[in-house]
């Protein structure tokens, strides 16, 4: 049987109603989540948490594909069989995050660049050897005085598109992730205006490097105030802020858009993405889906708490979380799911 192309990948990465599941934090990451809940921290107890995720019954119904770590690609379940096959086994394309995290940016004061792209040509083959089909490569941009500045913007972009073109080359589907922080006290307006900014210079970028738009997703944040910010806004107002600036910054050519939750409340991001899909479905060019983490992640850890009597009831929780997602794509997402 022929390998999918990627274009085919990235199709069935937003296809239907399901959407990304990002399992990819990293070691110092993940340990923090686990001190916040007790959970001890070593290299056991992690890969128990991910055995947990990957094992959970039905997953493959609301989740296309899963983003792993470079520790957890390589880890099996108890029994010894390797988390990438119980994913593929499930229905679910194995994917990993490539990226090397975000360093302090010279000469550009509270800005970072990411930075990952030494060796990722061996890298990429390896992990596509592993049976990943699609990685990830983060960006972050801090909004705060003077910031981002544009020098912060076009160093990240360069290096999205570098690393899009060489997954590419290595047929593997990108995921370009460039994410406008919510830290900060910045208006729903000023994150429109950054993220619109971002996000043509991410285009240009890929351009200039020749990637294929529909061989990529875009995994951006929603557009939304700063978490100090004094002027909420309401959901409908984050949907429409978010789907005005992405009509005028991403190609028609990008199948599909998943977004990442970047901090949001697991509900909140669900209404959001639901208000999208409700408004806009119908008159948007590419699928408007989900990458989250922590939104489908947080209820179950919390439930899990390093516990294997825990595992049935976190893996409910963990499915709940994810259909209550799928459901958002559909735009049929509503409050009293939750108590369901």
């Amino acid at each position: 049987m022929k390998a999918p192309t990627i274009l085919e990948t990235a199709k069935a990465l937003v296809a239907g109603d399901k959407g990304l599941l990002a399992m990819d934090e990293s070691t110092p990451t993940c340990n923090r989540r686990f001190a916040a809940l007790g959970i001890p921290q070593t290299d056991d107890v992690r890969r128990a948490y991910r055995e947990m995720i990957v094992t959970t019954p039905n997953l493959g119904q609301c989740i296309s594909g899963a983003i792993l770590y470079d520790q957890t690609i390589h880890q099996e379940t108890k029994a010894g069989i390797p988390f990438v096959k119980v994913l593929i086994d499930a229905g679910i394309i194995p994917g990993i995050k490539v990226d090397a995290g975000a360093k302090d940016l010279a000469g550009h004061e509270g800005e970072q660049v990411t930075e990952g792209l030494d060796g990722l040509r061996e890298r990429l083959a390896q992990y596509a050897q592993m049976g990943a089909r699609f990685a990830k490569w983060r960006a972050v941009i801090a909004v705060g005085d003077g910031i981002p500045s544009r020098g912060c913007i076009e160093a990240n972009a360069q290096a999205l598109a570098r690393y899009a073109a060489l997954c590419q080359e290595a047929g593997l589907v990108p995921v370009v992730e460039p994410e406008v922080l919510m830290d900060g006290d910045h208006t729903l307006a000023r994150c429109a205006q950054i993220t619109e900014e971002v996000l043509r210079a991410v285009f240009e970028q890929l351009y200039l490097q020749q990637v294929a738009l529909e061989g990529m997703l875009l995994k951006p944040n929603m557009v939304a105030p700063g978490l100090a910010c004094g002027t909420p806004a309401t959901v409908v107002e984050v949907a429409d802020a978010t789907v005005r600036c992405l009509l005028r910054a991403v190609p028609a050519a990008v199948p599909g858009i998943a977004f990442l939750s970047g901090g949001q409340s697991s509900e909140l991001a669900s209404a959001r993405l639901n208000a999208m899909n409700v408004r806009f479905k119908t008159r948007v060019p590419w699928a408007l889906a989900f990458s989250f983490a922590r939104a489908i992640q947080q209820p179950a850890m919390e439930i899990w708490r390093g516990e294997e009597a825990n595992v049935p009831a976190a893996q409910q929780a963990l499915f709940h979380r994810a259909d209550c997602n799928r459901a958002a794509r559909r735009g049929e997402y509503t409050a009293a799911m939750e108590n369901t």
